[in-house]
């Protein structure tokens, strides 16, 4: 019997493994990326304090439509860069959440940085 790999404790395992690299500040958040199969979810985290001080997804009311596709992704994107600039906050460091860097999780990072976040 061919066994099939363990894909979410993959993405487990590569999410500890960043986690233990990446840290946020109140200066610099971590832009975390969660990616669910019917919408995706977007926070800004301050680690030292232990506080979200923004948050996006796709169950937001100005995103319609279908919250498992590019486009709403892009949409978080922009829409937790301009929660972001509320909070006078320009630099990030990027969770892909154990991810591949690719599909949804590449559309919101980019819609981040067209809302004007670096990272």
């Amino acid at each position: 019997m061919v066994k099939r790999p363990d894909t979410k404790k993959a993405r487990l395992n590569r999410h500890k493994r960043v986690r233990g690299k990446i840290s946020g500040t109140a200066e610099c958040p971590r832009l975390c990326v969660f990616r669910s199969t019917n919408n995706i979810y977007a926070q800004l985290i301050d680690d030292v304090a232990g506080v979200t001080l923004a948050a996006a997804s796709t169950l937001d009311k100005s995103i319609s439509g279908n919250g498992g596709n590019k486009e709403a992704a892009r949409a978080v994107g922009k829409l937790i860069a301009a929660k972001a600039a509320e909070k006078n906050i320009v630099d990030v460091v990027f969770d892909r959440g154990g991810n591949i860097y690719h599909g949804r999780v590449k559309e919101l990072a980019e819609g981040a940085r067209e809302g004007g976040l670096n990272f």
